[in-house]
């Protein structure tokens, strides 16, 4: 004789937020059979997930999740931060949460809306904070998107997720500058775009190559193409782009930092040395990032 065992009720889920975001990974969780409560500020962003099997507990009036929880007795709660912020932001969230008595994870999205809930679209959700909490509920963290755990420092989700944002913002300026040069001229953007792509794609080989050489500190071995070298080919870059009419200001930032390293006299290195010329003196950068909040 069997007996058969009921199997455990899914983990039930209160979503703070229904913007673009909050709706895709409201509309994964539903979809995949997960009880969801969504709150809201505006009613018609919380309908939309109600129509779908959404409970509506309430309406949002704060202006922020830590003013909305404010009095809520977190206890023994498990509370996961989906909003994009800093790593600052995501270390004061995991305290103020964990002195309520509650455990944290932060995360960073790696995706835009539509890619939520689609399993071959690439998306992915960086967590950070209490390992436990991510391994117990892993399989509904999951639902939506990929996982990638990063480390038990809360700020640490934001952290990857603002270097992976940073690089892309400095990629899309590349394009952006390409397309640029062609404006005016006999050549289709379509035409130009199946270059352009994998071009790029080529040039990733970059991002382990500079990886290794900050590991190792040695940014001179092997060196095909040296700074020295780049330097000087800046200037066809800028002259071209004199002629076509396009402003520089994408390219010129990155350009000067090439030139005061060769001016360092360090021109035989690849790009890996200009990673420290970033690196502001910690007075320095508690400025900036003071400048950043006001």
């Amino acid at each position: 004789m069997t007996h058969n065992t009921p199997s455990p009720r899914p983990a039930s889920l209160t979503l703070l937020g229904a913007g673009a975001m909050g709706t895709a990974l409201g509309r994964a969780w539903l979809t995949a059979g997960r009880p969801v409560t969504v709150w809201n500020r505006t009613p018609a962003r919380a309908a939309a997930l109600a129509s779908e099997g959404a409970a509506v507990a309430c309406l949002l009036d704060d202006d922020s999740v830590g003013e909305a929880l404010e009095d809520a007795d977190l206890t023994g709660r498990d509370l996961v931060n989906l909003t994009t912020g800093t790593p600052a932001q995501g270390r004061a969230r995991a305290a103020w949460a964990t002195a309520r008595g509650a455990r944290f994870l932060d995360a960073g999205i790696m995706a835009v809306p539509p890619m939520i809930g689609t399993p071959e679209s690439g998306a992915y959700v960086l967590y950070s904070g209490s390992r436990p909490l991510f391994e117990e509920h892993r399989d509904t963290l999951a639902v939506p998107a990929g996982v990638r755990y990063v480390g038990e420092d809360p700020g640490f989700a934001a952290l990857h997720d603002v270097a992976l944002l940073s690089a892309m913002s400095g990629l899309f300026a590349g394009i952006t500058h390409a397309f640029a040069l062609i404006g005016g001229e006999d050549v289709a953007p379509e035409d130009l775009a199946p270059l352009l792509a994998s071009w790029l794609t080529a040039m990733t080989t970059a991002v382990h190559e500079t990886a290794e050489r900050l590991s190792s500190g040695d940014y001179t071995t092997g060196v095909v193409s040296n700074l020295a070298m780049q330097a000087a080919g800046n200037g066809t870059l800028l002259r071209t782009a004199g002629e076509q009419g396009v402003s520089a200001e994408l390219l010129l930032p990155y350009m000067d930092l090439m030139a005061r390293r060769v001016a360092a006299g360090h021109g035989d290195e690849d790009g890996a040395g200009l990673v420290g010329l970033l690196r502001l003196p910690r007075a320095a950068a508690s400025r900036e990032r003071g400048a950043g909040r006001a």
